[in-house]
């Protein structure tokens, strides 16, 4: 049984770039890009949301060690709302491949866009779940998110950041309701600022 993808997909100087945190009420959206080592084969490569927590972590560590070359990046929050989701994930994605200390020939991109980069590059719908490389930028992107999220939810205590990793569930949208929004809110989300302004009215 083939477990994940299949590693001899993975082709030299090929970079794969994906985002975590599009959706999310609070906290950065983080980006991704590796460039797998066709001779250092990493077994079960998958789409970051496929795998339970353990096995992102073990595959975190993995995929830095044998990796050719890998970036972390990410867009804040200010950015976020300055620019809108879309282009501040973009920004996210040039600055992940800017930061691979080796130049990749293609760069190969989750989704249905590429942002604009110096190398030739294409767009792979649910690429997570089809080129390896894509699946291990997702993985770094998520294990780096969701730590930080858990990390965040030490300073923002009363809205479980530490489970919904900001995704607007139940429990966070009423926590904004009975709290407001925090320094780290996406406040040109609807929601957090429609909970902002009905707090604001009910103080004055």
């Amino acid at each position: 049984m083939q477990l994940g993808l299949d590693f001899t997909l993975v082709e030299e100087l090929v970079a794969g770039v994906d985002e975590v945190g599009r959706g999310p009420l609070c906290g950065p959206v983080v980006t991704a890009a590796v460039i797998l080592d066709p001779s250092r084969p990493i077994l079960g490569l998958n789409d970051s949301k496929k795998l339970s927590e353990l096995r992102r972590e073990q595959l975190f560590e993995e995929i830095q060690q044998k990796a050719l070359a890998w970036c972390i990046a990410r867009a804040e929050v200010a950015e976020i709302d300055c620019l809108n989701i879309l282009q501040a994930t973009m920004l996210a994605m040039q600055r992940a491949v800017a930061g691979l200390s080796v130049t990749p020939r293609l760069a190969l991109i989750d989704g249905n866009r590429c942002p604009v980069l110096p190398i030739p590059s294409a767009a792979v719908v649910k690429g997570d779940s089809k080129v390896p490389a894509i699946a291990a930028a997702s993985i770094l992107a998520k294990v780096s998110r969701d730590r930080e999220m858990q990390a965040l939810d030490q300073l923002y205590p009363g809205y479980g950041m530490a489970g919904h990793k900001g995704y607007p569930t139940p429990e966070h949208l009423a926590a904004l309701e009975l709290r407001g929004p925090t320094l780290i809110h996406r406040r040109s989300f609807a929601p957090v600022r429609r909970y902002e302004c009905w707090r604001w009215s009910n103080q004055n």
